[in-house]
Formats: C-alpha cells, structure tokens, sequence
C-alpha cells in the first residue's frame, strides 16, 4: 500500500497516476476534495481509499503493516496564504508526524520540499543537506519559510544520529506545469494562465522587468514538466537507498518569453506578446532567477533526460489543454 498525501492536487495526483501506471494496485489518497472539480484530478484512477488529512493518523495506526511508502505531496502551497499558523499545521506540523510514523515503523517516506526554500537565490540552488547550509537559507514567504523548517529538522535528526525512516527523501521542486493543474487559481503556472488567450488569437501580457539585470519577459525560471517530478518519485520508491535533499527541475533556466512562445508554437500560432505592471506587492518579493543545479540527482544514479521546455508545453498543450477533457 503507498500512501499520497495531497493526492488530488497537481504534483500528486500525476504521482497516483504514475503509479497506477507502474502497477501498484493499493494506493491511498489523503486530500480534501470541495466543492470545485478538484476530484477529477482522480477520477480516472482505482484507488484504495480516499481519504482526509483528519482521519490519517487513525488510518495508518490501522493499517501499518500493509504501507509500504508515505509520498507526501499535501502542503499549503499557495506562496500569497497568510494564515502562518495553518502553514505551520500542514506544511509542518504534519510532514513530522508522518516523519515519526515512517521513522517508527520502518517505512519509505517521500516528500516534497520546495525550491522557494532558495529565497532570492543569493546563497545559490545547490541542494545540500546538511544543517549549516539549510540554516543559512532565506525564504521570501512564509510558504518556503515552512518547507524551509522542516529540512532544517531532518537536518538536526541526521546530524545527531536519532533514528530515520527506512527512507528519507525530500524534493525541491522548481517551477511545475503540466495537467491537473486547473484547480489552483491563481497559483497554476503560466501556461495553463495564458493559453485562453493563445488559443483565441489574443496578446499574452506578461509581466515588466523591475531589475535592470533583467528586460521585460526576460526573467528567467526553471520550468519543469509534472511527469518529469512523477518519474523521479517513482525511482526513488525503488531505490530506497537514496536519502536526502534532492532539486527537480530541468537544470536550465529560461524565460517568461520563451515559455510563452512555445505556448504560441504549439497551436502552431505566431506569438502576441507584450508586457503588463507587477502588482506591487510582489515586486519586493520576486524571484528573477532560478535554475536547478541535478548534479547530486545524476550523481545518486537517476539517468532519466529531463524534457525540454518546448517538448513539455507541446505535450501539454496539445494532449490536455487543447482537449475537451484536460486531465490525465
């Protein structure tokens, strides 16, 4: 049995697919579904239970013997969320408990990580995990903050030799897309934002330059295709050898613009783009750069070529957003 915590939302439920996929018959998904379409994230799948983050600890006291892995993927991901307190509750709070379980019962435990930890990147995006680099991080949020504090804690666990799960692997993953995204608002990544306007022939505004280092569109993030992150849980839940802190992105940083010319040249359209004002708010706060460094992930044996910008949008746009049923 593996269990997916936030296995309806984006990065998980393509984690459930994949794992449908590689034939894991038994797996459980620990999410809140609401009122909005976020269940068709999972409608296609055969699942175990489906289950809420309230009823986990109950669940896994009762069926611990049968869990093989806990991929905890359920945060509160929204980088603009000012509740700090249900942050700290679901993004940290939680990820220990879980820790705890894998850790006492000799379990595989995965879980998600954030690149947000890196802040504005100043002390670079070099994934190392041991206690006196995590401390030295700075996220620009309270969301990286909390991601941030919980790698901080399994830094200490390590450092003092207490007692790890069977497995312990964090991912910081850089700037996701890809389907199942639709229920995010306005945290989904730009394309999923931009291709209604591609799609009916309108100009895609994307937002001006505030850092001379940088003209408009030309901020530069690593853009990484969801099933590339569903690909690398999957070797890492048969390799349960590998620990630690792990990046997931491409490697290679490109930009705003390139993203939104190959939304363009999907649809096999010339590009419209131009340039609109950031919101105030976010103009002290913002990344200009990020771009993940995959030496450790390559040095521990993962082998698998990361898809290209353009080869990504492509598959997304033509086999789900420009399909009457986007969901994978």
């Amino acid at each position: 049995m593996i269990i997916v915590t936030g296995g309806a939302g984006f990065i998980g439920s393509n984690i459930v697919a994949e794992l449908e996929q590689q034939g894991y018959k038994d797996i459980v998904v620990v999410d809140w579904l609401g009122s909005d379409d976020k269940w068709k994230n999972i409608a296609k799948r055969e699942l175990a239970a489906v289950i809420q983050p309230e009823q986990l600890s109950e669940f896994l006291e009762n069926h611990k013997s049968e869990i093989e892995a806990i991929i905890h993927m359920g945060a509160v991901s929204a980088t603009t969320e000012k509740d700090v307190d249900l942050i700290i509750k679901s993004n940290f709070q939680l990820s220990w408990e879980l820790w705890c379980f894998c850790r006492d019962n000799d379990k595989q435990f995965i879980y998600a990580s954030s690149a947000a930890t890196y802040g504005d990147g100043s002390s670079g995006f070099i994934d190392r995990d041991d206690l006196e680099f995590v401390n030295k991080l700075r996220p620009l949020n309270a969301y990286g903050w909390s991601k941030a504090l919980f790698d901080r804690k399994v830094a200490r666990e390590v450092l003092e030799k207490r007692k790890t799960p069977k497995q312990y692997a964090g991912l910081k993953f850089f700037n996701v897309y890809g389907p199942n995204e639709y229920h995010k608002g306005g945290q989904k990544s730009v394309v999923a934002h931009i291709f209604p306007q591609v799609k009916n022939d309108e100009e895609v505004k994307l937002f001006k330059s505030y850092n001379s280092q940088y003209a408009d569109g030309q901020q530069l993030r690593d853009f990484v295709w969801v099933g590339d992150c569903a690909a690398v849980v999957m070797w890492l839940l048969k390799n349960p050898q590998v620990n630690g802190l792990f990046n997931v992105g491409t490697g290679q940083a490109r930009s705003f613009y390139d993203l939104a010319k190959a939304t363009w040249a999907a649809i096999n359209k010339e590009p419209k783009i131009g340039f609109k004002d950031m919101p105030e708010e976010l103009r002290g706060k913002y990344q200009y750069y990020t771009q993940a460094d995959l030496t450790k992930l390559r040095s521990f044996g993962y082998d698998k070529p990361m898809t290209s910008l353009e080869d990504g949008i492509r598959q997304y746009v033509q086999n789900y957003l420009n399909k009457n049923d986007p969901y994978i």
